[in-house]
This record gives C-alpha cells, sequence and structure tokens, in this order.
C-alpha cells in the first residue's frame, strides 16, 4: 500500500505560499504558508498534518488492540499534540502528546490503559516518529 500527497510552494520562505493536497483529494489545494505555520493564518501546516495522522493511526490501532481482547469501544477521541521548538539543530519536532478519551463497557481501567500503551507503540505512524511520545488516557463510564 502506498498514500502520496504532493506540496507546491512559490516564493521565499517568508513570503512564500502554495498548497498542499493528498491523494485521496480530502486536501485539495490546501493553503499553506510562513503564517499558517507559525502565526495564525488560514490553512494547513506539517505540524498539524502530523499531529492528524497520528491522531487518526492511534485511535485505530487502539481499536484493533481493544478488539484482540474482546472489547468493543463505544467511543475513542483523541488528540495529537505536536511541539515544534527551536533546538540548536534548528526547527524540530520535540514532543507528540496523545490525550486519549474513551467510552468502553466492561474494560478495567488497567486493561484500558495496557491496550492504550500497546497501540501507542505499536501505531504505524508512531514507530518513524523520533521526538517523545507521551500519552494520557482516559476511560469514561459506558451505558
Amino acid at each position: 500500500m502506498e498514500r502520496t500527497a504532493t506540496a507546491v510552494w512559490n516564493g521565499g520562505l517568508k513570503d512564500g505560499k502554495r498548497s498542499i493536497s493528498t491523494q485521496s483529494t480530502v486536501l485539495s489545494d490546501t493553503p499553506y504558508s510562513f503564517v499558517t505555520r507559525f502565526e495564525n493564518g488560514k490553512g494547513t501546516n506539517p505540524e498539524e498534518l502530523i499531529a492528524a495522522a497520528h491522531a487518526g493511526c492511534f485511535t485505530m490501532a487502539l481499536s484493533a488492540q481493544l478488539g484482540a481482547t474482546q472489547f468493543r469501544p463505544e467511543t475513542l477521541r483523541t488528540k495529537a499534540t505536536v511541539s515544534l521548538e527551536k533546538l540548536e539543530a534548528g526547527w524540530t519536532i520535540s514532543k507528540i502528546h496523545l490525550d486519549v478519551t474513551a467510552k468502553i463497557g466492561g474494560i478495567s481501567a488497567t486493561a484500558f490503559e495496557d491496550a492504550a500503551i500497546g497501540a501507542k507503540e505499536n501505531c504505524p505512524v508512531s514507530r518513524p516518529l523520533k521526538a517523545e511520545i507521551t500519552m494520557a488516557a482516559h476511560l469514561e463510564q459506558a451505558a
């Protein structure tokens, strides 16, 4: 399986801009620029896309981990926070924090935490990222 995305850029770092598109066309000429990355301009940026990819991948991996132990989540919600810092080596994604909240009937807090840790370690997006990846897992009462 292969997936693709393209980025087009016109101009210098601070005055340039252009767009990002994905094979699925979910993103189609989505604007990105210095302002969308380092300020609050309208558009996206690489760090936001990494956060979205990591949140999606981790959440699916957690569902798989839970299914392997015969639990079916009612709801899983994950927020991924990517930290971009200027280090001695330059701008670096230094941390990613996953904050997951789940509603799952009949599961213990320990079993949920074990599944969440397994998902964090085995999510295909987690593996190539060399940033420190932390997580908080919250279990809500199921109906």
